[in-house]
């Protein structure tokens, strides 16, 4: 039987991060997992620097600096994209195809079903979005493809002649890259630790980050003050981050059962609580709202001509300027679509977890509210008035690039609200897993 290491004096005077992981190192299948973990994400950083043939990394560069949806889809693909890798995709395919199956779900009979047959329905569900990766992959492939080749990264993409067989070539190797993304996410996920996923995207934003921090001080290295603001906005960022996601409401809920005694019925009731999440949303509503804020400018930047006085240019340029992200239109406008987005999407989830129903099969009540429909009632009022917290803050860490640049008057170093939010939430998932992990084995973890 294990039993956990005892502790010193030199071990309790240790920090409790520090300690906890070494904790987790004693135990061999816990240190499999991290090994393992580790072992993946170096394999995906691998994948992600084997580049596709043709490509002009001096213009693929310039590129990255004036393109907003480039620069965001980036970020999903952990930095793979900027080098046009097999990679270049990365997971977002599939968080897109997983987005998709959220929202149908409560639409269509059959996936409502299946999503009620428990593990089973489950896989199914899976399966069905692996498959609607593949088609969103392969569009998003080729229109990234199109867009390189206007900008003069690429050339030779098309489907006619002898563009044929290359441009194929491309497109299934950025459909491979994606599903050997996902196949990794999914093993790290079974066999490692955390939401594989996830990690990815993680591991990404991480190794991107040196090269970012080393551009930003070189080039704003005379403004010294405005750094040391900026580090401090970024300190102050995560520290809400951390505050907002831990954030619930806790609802009070009553279990109650009937147990013989002495040939009479006795009723015996047990508490416990109904954890409401701040920011029940996560990062979704960013990724909704900027999606949707870079794709008119993007589009209009394909009419836009300065040197002609077509109606249709003149349009989509007033288009491309109202949507730049330098004006504050486009903030206030992410500002509102976040909130709006987050309402949607936290009401969409929780009307898939039936809480009023599941809680009245359990012989669970909310004290003071009748079973049934009085239930869903309350709890909706509650999470509506929950999630107008975590819709204004997601709302306030979406805008606060903008803000962070105007104060600190550094261009060359933005901070990426959204690599924060998706850092931080991972961080401490993966966290409370290894935690979960330590005091199995009654080893102290990393929060208690």
């Amino acid at each position: 039987m294990m039993r956990p290491a005892k502790t010193t004096k030199t071990e309790s005077s240790r920090p409790a991060l520090l300690q906890a992981m070494i904790d987790a190192f004693r135990v061999p299948d816990l240190r499999g997992k991290i090994l393992f973990t580790f072992g993946m994400l170096i394999v995906f950083r691998f994948v992600a620097h084997v580049p596709l043939p043709g490509v002009d990394q001096f213009a693929l560069d310039n590129l990255f600096r004036n393109n907003q949806l480039l620069g965001f889809l980036n970020l999903f693909s952990g930095g793979a994209l900027q080098n046009l890798s097999v990679a270049a995709l990365g997971v977002y395919p599939y968080i897109t195809s997983s987005i998709i199956m959220q929202i149908l779900t409560p639409v269509f009979p059959q996936l409502k079903a299946l999503a009620e047959e428990g593990e089973l329905g489950r896989q199914k569900i899976n399966q069905i979005t692996h498959w609607i990766t593949i088609p969103i992959a392969l569009l998003q492939g080729y229109g990234q493809l199109i867009l390189l080749q206007r900008a003069g990264v690429l050339t030779g993409v098309g489907f006619s002649g002898d563009n044929l067989i290359p441009t194929l070539a491309m497109i299934t190797s950025l459909i491979c890259g994606t599903m050997f993304l996902v196949w990794l996410g999914e093993l790290i996920t079974e066999r490692g630790l955390g939401n594989g996923v996830s990690l990815i995207i993680f591991g990404g934003i991480v190794a991107g980050f040196p090269k970012l921090i080393g551009q930003g001080f070189l080039e704003g290295g005379q403004n010294i003050g405005g750094l040391m603001l900026l580090v401090l906005l970024g300190i102050g960022i995560i520290y809400f981050i951390v505050l907002f996601t831990e954030g619930e409401r806790r609802i009070p809920v009553q279990y109650g059962r009937s147990v013989f005694r002495g040939g009479r019925m006795y009723r015996q009731t047990g508490g416990s609580h109904l954890p409401i999440k701040v920011n029940s949303a996560g990062m979704i509503p960013l990724i909704f709202a900027f999606s949707i804020m870079i794709l008119p400018a993007t589009l209009a930047s394909y009419f836009a001509d300065p040197l002609s006085t077509s109606m249709l240019s003149t349009i989509a340029g007033s288009i491309e300027n109202a949507f730049s992200t330098t004006g504050p239109v486009y903030w206030i406008a992410v500002f509102f679509l976040v909130i709006a987005f987050a309402f949607f999407y936290t009401l969409i989830t929780f009307s898939q977890q039936k809480l009023a129903e599941n809680l009245q099969k359990n012989g669970g009540f909310v004290p003071g509210i009748r079973p049934g429909k009085p239930t869903q009632e309350f709890l909706n009022r509650t999470i509506l008035r929950v999630t107008w917290g975590g819709a204004i803050f997601l709302g306030f860490v979406a805008i606060m690039p903008y803000f962070a640049t105007q104060i600190t008057d550094i261009r060359a170093l933005t901070l990426s609200s959204t690599s924060l939010l998706i850092m931080v939430g991972v961080a401490l998932d993966t966290m409370r897993q290894l935690e979960a992990q330590l005091l199995m084995r009654q080893y102290e973890g990393f929060i208690n």
